[in-house]
């Protein structure tokens, strides 16, 4: 039997909210976390992982950290004495906050990030009337996020690129970090001074620049970009963390100030990426959608004799995301080089045997299937296949007891490979415009469909980009993975939302998209 964190059940069924009811959920002032993460010693500290070699940034030094002042110095012992007496009497809260962080961190915040963007995974809904061009649905705009439909909507696409951006930003950071703590080697409070309590396991990791600082602060600046609504509630959390250095014995003040600087510096850096990469192209405003789309479905019908269309009622007038194909990959230097070629001509004898494999599904699905298909479905008001990726990481990180920096590591490559079959789905399904089996053979689907064309398979893209990159990073639970990824293919299929093709040419995708991240990964100087 696999076994899993818990997921909970709202997160495996689609769930349809009026636009009343995601108004009032925006007012949520906090957002609980469902897995407890065990406090564990580290396996390894990587105390060479300040060598590794970062995604984005140039060098582990680009971003300049002065030198602390030393344990001897009045300023220090200062700063120890503060500390010390706050780790002395712990209030209830504060000690619930040590506990709720733990010694890992970056597993909590993946958390925080998976909620927000369940939280936000809820399509716009139509106005009472068009607009002049018979319209009547708006699209959601950073420039007016509190304005119906709000920002964002996260769907597959934004959630994979918001947690690309998150945790490839935190591997970066926490490589510069390493950097630093090992050339200045400022030992911890609690190997200074023996009688400082202490509240999380101690180390020998040096402690200046706070590790937690700069996740905390890389955190800050990533999601209150991603999730501007939630700023409050996202920079509430960064400071509690932070607190928690301090309120367990683990780091002074100036190590945090370093941590803190040094993580909002990284964080720039990508931020800066973020707004040149074609993303903001990617959803055409609500007067540009309607061209967008009539011109993707003349082309295709023009050149492949058939067209996508929303079955809405009203009509929704363009896709998810049409335009998505074109934004900058991470690993992949052409994305229009590794497109599947074509999917079955309709009516064809190929696309006759996917539709009757559909109808078999229709007629008959045994209960082992419709498990799948439910616990795969990640629809609207979930936190989407690729945070659930995201979720399965997390039971290899702690069986492997990881350090921040290891951690980082896996979500770094397991998100930013995602992206790159994302990018790579999206470009496809909209260059071929392919019908879904509902439009095309009239196929009945007990879950709701997405609103964008089917080939080739998103769920097979993430899916096995995702397998592959985990697979190579702890290839001792290689099997589950793939089994995991057939199985999130499969659930496609199931569910009648895609035929077989799909998630054969998503398949396809997700593993050449996650192997060219193994191979950046691989000359990265962690293995």
């Amino acid at each position: 039997m696999k076994k899993h964190l818990c997921i909970s059940a709202s997160a495996c069924i689609a769930i349809f909210i009026v636009s009343s009811l995601f108004i009032q959920s925006c007012k949520k002032p906090d957002i609980p976390t469902q897995v407890t993460v065990p406090e564990y010693s580290f396996s390894s500290l990587d105390s060479n992982g300040g060598n590794w070699k970062p995604l984005l940034l140039t060098s582990n030094s680009q971003i300049a950290v002065s030198a602390p002042d030393s344990i001897n110095s009045t300023a220090y012992q200062q700063e120890l004495a503060s500390m010390k007496s706050m780790a002395s009497s712990l209030s209830s809260y504060q000690s619930n906050s040590i506990q709720y962080w733990g010694t890992n961190p970056l597993i909590v915040w993946e958390e925080i990030a998976q909620n927000l963007t369940a939280k936000y995974n809820l399509p716009p809904q139509p106005d009472a009337t068009p607009d002049a061009n018979g319209n009547y649905y708006g699209v959601p705009s950073s420039a007016t996020p509190t304005a119906y439909p709000p920002f964002p909507f996260a769907h597959p696409p934004y959630s994979v690129r918001m947690s690309a951006y998150w945790s490839a930003a935190e591997f970066d950071a926490l490589i510069a970090a390493w950097h630093y703590k090992y050339l200045y080697n400022r030992p911890a409070p609690y190997k200074t001074d023996k009688t400082v309590p202490t509240a999380l396991p101690q180390t020998n990791l040096p402690s200046y620049p706070s590790e937690n600082a700069v996740i905390a602060a890389v955190a800050a600046v990533i999601l209150d970009n991603m999730f501007p609504l939630d700023s409050v509630y996202i920079d509430s959390k960064a400071t509690e963390l932070e607190n928690v250095s301090l309120w367990s014995g683990m780091n002074v003040q100036s190590d945090v100030s370093a941590g803190d600087a040094l993580g909002r510096a990284v964080a720039a850096v990508y931020i800066a990426r973020s707004k040149t990469d074609g993303m903001k192209n990617a959803q055409p405003a609500r007067l540009n959608g309607p061209h967008v789309q009539d011109s993707i479905n003349t082309v295709a019908q023009n050149s492949f004799g058939w067209q996508w269309k929303n079955l809405e009622t009203p009509q929704r007038p363009i896709g998810i995301a049409p335009l998505y194909g074109s934004v900058k990959p991470w690993f992949i230097p052409s994305i229009a080089a590794i497109r599947p070629g074509p999917p079955p001509a309709v009516g064809s004898p190929a696309f006759n045997t996917a539709v009757a494999e559909l109808q078999g599904y229709a007629n008959s699905l045994t209960d082992g299937q419709r498990s799948i298909a439910l616990e795969w479905n990640d629809g609207g008001g979930s936190y989407t296949p690729p945070e659930h990726w995201n979720r399965i990481a997390f039971t290899s990180i702690i069986n492997n007891q990881l350090n921040p920096l290891r951690t980082a590591r896996v979500f770094a490559y397991l998100n930013t490979g995602m992206m790159d079959a994302a990018i790579s789905c999206w470009d496809t399904k909209y260059f071929y415009d392919y019908p879904r089996p509902s439009d095309a053979a009239g196929i009945k689907t007990d879950i709701g469909l997405p609103n964008f064309p089917s080939y080739s398979s998103g769920h097979a893209s993430f899916s096995w980009a995702a397998a592959t990159v985990l697979s190579a990073l702890f290839p001792g639970d290689a099997a589950t993975f793939s089994s995991d990824a057939t199985d999130a293919a499969n659930s496609r299929v199931y569910a009648r939302i895609h035929y077989r093709f799909d998630c054969d040419a998503g398949t396809q995708t997700g593993q050449t998209c996650g192997n060219a991240a193994v191979a950046v990964m691989k000359a990265d100087g962690a293995n």
